[in-house]
């Protein structure tokens, strides 16, 4: 299980070594150090046999569609089983799911190495072991992300956030590159010997670790519901929703460079391997600048700025490509396109991550997983196609002023800006009780909370109840409704649902510090030195989740 988010010390009070500049602050801690740097060099081997894979498809068929359903093949596992991941990492030791996916990864590009040493691997076969591959990096990614608040203190946590997410992109950008020099100089089976090797540091790394699993004092969620309580909580966080829009159309639509780079390479610009390394090695440079600058961009901009910023860059990178058959163009376009695509993957990621609260916070991040590969799962076969119709260099400019379009989205879904809410939970709430001899059975409690509300102020207490109505859903209530006396106007009931008593017990623990300035708007409306009456009633005489009659009306 994860630790607080209150804890101050890192995993194992191990104290940090000194002086090191602040973007790179959480690098004082050997154990996030260890981790981050071994999960570099896992990530690098996975995108470096991707590399392989997508030339080797290039090598045994000339169908564009089947080159860029590779790129789909790495994405797809994400969108079917990162969700699950997430719920295992928040349910179970992150440890043992982190690991669990590594040998998973480290299994599939054994195979692949063997198959493509024998001649055995067909264009169907390639992809459906790219996906089995795959679908271990989708298992260990929300852990290994989730894992960053037990590695450093609360107050490291943004840069911290930052450097996994620059990690990530960084072996999305440069291990690419590495791969086209690997394959034009020793051939298509080396990139999966080297993606296998890559993977055995981080088992180790992880063997090594020992954290310390706090002691829930609630039973463990049932996999579904907490597959299900991931779903609801996003549904009801509009910042999260709002990135994962935004991430989504990017990586759709910069979706197409990844997608076609290989055509671009072979067909456009007529080369071979080494033609393709040079363009991967020239987006990798471009992230790599892009890494060194992330720091200096966030303390001086927004992210809706460098979201903006970075999706321009990319289009205009999109378009040169496209557009220029010159090496001499693309490159220099390419190392723009490397760094617009570090800064805004990374803004995302570190947004997401600021956003969740620790006992959801991987299945958040699975969710958001999930929009960015299924932007560019979506984004690849659509511009596969695309390409195959009316030519790869039409396909991108296309793309290219899809993104400089998708900047209008920025007017009405606005990103948060680069301030980290306090998630900690709120411990000064009263907690649910069971009076002495009575059993909570297996039936759903519904909550209702009493409020002494000015008739004049009716209109201002409805419009505060809409955001906390959004809050006890998100948090696992599954019906809400807000009632007014009618004898006596001044008198409101809020009523909430949940499935079982252990969920309201859940649903008591989940209000975080940032929640409180909507209880505090809330509270403020009711009159009278007492605080709100709160009941929570227990369902009896029925096996099913009742409700008051009409609710549903009501809502």
């Amino acid at each position: 299980m994860p630790a607080r988010e209150e804890d101050t010390k890192p995993t194992g009070g191990i104290l940090p070594r000194p002086r090191l500049p602040d973007s790179l602050s959480p690098f004082r801690y050997p154990m996030f150090r260890a981790i981050w740097l071994a999960t570099l060099m896992s990530n690098m081997g996975v995108w470096i046999q991707s590399v392989g894979a997508a030339w080797l498809m290039t090598s045994i068929t000339d169908s564009a569609p089947m080159v860029a359903l590779v790129q789909s093949a790495t994405a797809l596992p994400v969108l079917l089983f990162s969700l699950f991941g997430g719920a295992l990492a928040d349910l179970w030791d992150r440890r043992l799911v982190f690991m669990i996916g590594q040998v998973i990864v480290l299994s599939g590009a054994t195979l692949i190495a063997v198959l493509e040493g024998v001649g055995a691997v067909t264009p169907w076969l390639l992809l459906a072991l790219v996906f089995i591959l795959d679908t271990g990096s989708a298992l260990r990614q929300p852990a290994y992300q989730a894992t960053v608040g037990d590695l450093v203190p609360r107050s490291e946590l943004p840069m911290a956030v930052a450097l996994n997410s620059i990690g990530f992109n960084i072996a999305r950008s440069v291990g690419p590159a590495i791969g086209g020099l690997v394959v034009a100089g020793f051939g298509v089976q080396a990139s999966f010997i080297l993606n296998a090797v890559s993977n055995v540091f981080i088992i180790g790394v992880l063997l090594m670790w020992r954290p310390k699993r706090p002691v829930d004092e609630l039973p463990r969620e049932h996999l579904l519901p907490a597959m299900v309580s991931g779903l609801r909580y996003v549904g009801g966080s509009p910042t999260v929703l709002t990135v994962m829009l935004r991430c989504f159309v990017f990586t759709g639509l910069a979706g197409a460079v990844w997608a076609l780079l290989p055509l671009v390479a072979r067909q456009d610009l007529g080369g071979g391997p080494s033609t393709y390394g040079i363009l991967l090695t020239s987006l990798g440079i471009g992230a790599i600048i892009g890494a060194l600058n992330i720091g200096t961009l966030r303390r001086r901009t927004s992210g809706q700025v460098m979201v903006a910023l970075g999706t321009t860059c990319f289009a205009v990178a999109t378009l040169v490509v496209g557009l220029m058959q010159s090496l001499y163009a693309v490159v220099p376009a390419l190392v723009l396109g490397g760094a617009a695509w570090m800064t805004t993957l990374s803004s995302f990621n570190v947004m997401v991550q600021l956003s969740a609260a620790n006992w959801v916070k991987a299945r958040v991040l699975s969710i958001y997983q999930m929009s960015l590969f299924g932007g560019l799962a979506l984004g690849s076969w659509g511009w596969g196609h695309a390409a195959e119709a009316i030519g790869t260099g039409q396909a991108l400019a296309i793309a290219g002023a899809g993104l400089l379009v998708s900047l209008v989205l920025g007017f009405r879904f606005r990103l948060p800006a680069n301030i980290a809410p306090d998630l900690s939970p709120i411990t000064a709430l009263p907690r649910p009780t069971l009076a002495p001899g009575v059993d909570a059975g297996p039936g759903s409690v519904a909550v209702t909370v009493e409020y002494d509300v000015d008739p004049a102020k009716a209109d201002a207490f409805t419009a505060a109840m809409r955001s906390l109505r959004r809050l006890r859903k998100r948090d696992g209530a599954v019906r809400w409704t807000l009632y007014q006396d009618a004898a006596k106007p001044s008198r409101w009931v809020e009523a909430f649902l949940l499935p079982s008593w252990l969920d309201d017990l859940r649903h008591q623990r989940r209000a975080t510090m940032a929640d409180r300035g909507t209880l505090d708007r809330v509270r403020a409306f009711h009159q009278g030195n007492e605080p709100p009456r709160v009941s929570h009633l227990l369902a009896r005489g029925t096996p099913r989740m009742g409700w008051p009659p009409g609710a549903d009306a009501a809502e």
